[in-house]
């Protein structure tokens, strides 16, 4: 394991003592993932191609712990702070959303990450598509609909967390398993974030064994190497978009025999430019901003800690929007609407994008 090399070989400032902690808490998290297929996944299991995104029929019950706030975000951070918390938490959700029923109905039902997440944190659930007055921690009140496109909570579940100084530290756009999302709550309530950038929190948990294209998913559509994608020198003709992935990634095969498979996305896919990453490898490119480096150093300059993480950039260069958690059908047809529609040209991001393409087609 990744994390025992670290306590012995990269303990840096972390003592024996605090190593061990590290390596045991995460030692019972790992295995109780690993008992999930047994106990928890059914056949609405979101680690399944066959996954349907489509908006739930039953509106999410959230968790009754979670905190019943007047929504001045002011008042609950000096309340958080009261009472010893770490920060505050603002979970940007909605009723029917299927990526927030697993972050609800999974993580948050294992008795660990709710213990955790209570103990550290005051969470603060805000409705994407509501209306009740936000004061936000600069004191500007607005809708939750707005202060939501404002904060770019451009997918739901997007969760933001803030430290008892009011400062945003750290954010989760959409939904991850329950070990990546207990590596977050950590990263934020042991204040990893002042030493290190999340992508390097979790390279100490797993190390890619493969750098090059060796056990990627290798489909058509992807532009053959040496990547020259730079677009400064002279606007590129169609929309860019990068899969970074990695080998042994069994949420980029999810992906690859899920979602790209469908005729849809196929048709949309036709109209970028594509490309394939490994998110660590030492392959030379060159960035769309004319930039040379390797796969891996891009990859952390755009702070990518999740595979597969899919960027998109317009004919400049210029990144437009990302999916960075578990993607299926809806989610990334939507996403693939609003890049070649040129949407981003129109709207101010892609949450100002939907709401205006929902409100159009009726939906609540």
């Amino acid at each position: 394991m990744m994390y025992v090399r670290q306590i012995f070989n990269k303990s840096g400032s972390v003592s024996i003592g605090q190593g061990m902690l590290f390596f045991i808490r995460h030692i019972v998290v790992f295995c109780t993932c690993l008992l999930l297929p047994v106990t928890v996944l059914a056949a609405d299991d979101i680690m399944s191609p066959d996954f349907n995104d489509e908006p739930t029929a039953v509106p999410l019950k959230k968790p009754d712990w979670f905190k019943l706030s007047f929504l001045d975000l002011r008042e609950d951070l000096q309340e958080a702070k009261a009472s010893g918390k770490k920060g505050i938490l603002l979970y940007f959700g909605q009723d029917h959303c299927p990526y927030c029923k697993a972050l609800l109905e999974v993580n948050f039902s294992r008795v660990d990450i709710a213990r955790y997440t209570q103990e550290n944190f005051d969470v603060i659930a805000l409705d994407t598509r509501g209306s009740r007055t936000v004061t936000d921690l600069e004191g500007r009140q607005i809708s939750e609909k707005e202060f939501s496109i404002d904060e770019n909570a451009n997918f739901t579940p997007t969760l933001l967390f803030f430290d008892p100084t009011g400062k945003e530290v750290h954010r989760m756009v959409g939904y991850y398993q329950p070990y990546t999302f207990m590596a977050a709550l950590e990263y934020v309530a042991d204040k990893h974030y002042l030493q290190q950038p999340f992508r390097d929190y979790l390279s100490r948990a797993e190390s890619p064994e493969h750098e090059g294209k060796e056990g990627l998913n290798q489909r058509d559509f992807f532009l053959p190497p040496p990547h020259n994608l730079d677009r400064t020198r002279f606007a590129g003709q169609r929309p860019l978009v990068v899969f970074f992935e990695q080998s042994k990634c069994h949420a980029c095969d999810i992906l690859h025999n899920g979602p790209l498979t469908h005729q849809d996305i196929l048709s949309h896919i036709a109209n970028f430019d594509v490309v394939q990453l490994n998110a660590w490898s030492k392959e030379p490119i060159i960035t769309p901003k004319g930039k040379r480096m390797t796969a891996g150093q891009w990859a952390e300059k755009l702070d990518i800690f999740y595979t597969p993480t899919i960027v998109f950039f317009d004919e400049h260069g210029d990144e437009i929007v990302r999916i960075a958690s578990v993607v299926h059908f809806n989610r990334l047809n939507r996403v693939l609407q609003y890049v070649s529609t040129r949407g981003y040209l129109k709207f101010r991001n892609f949450a100002d994008w939907n709401a205006e393409r929902e409100s159009r087609e009726g939906l609540k």
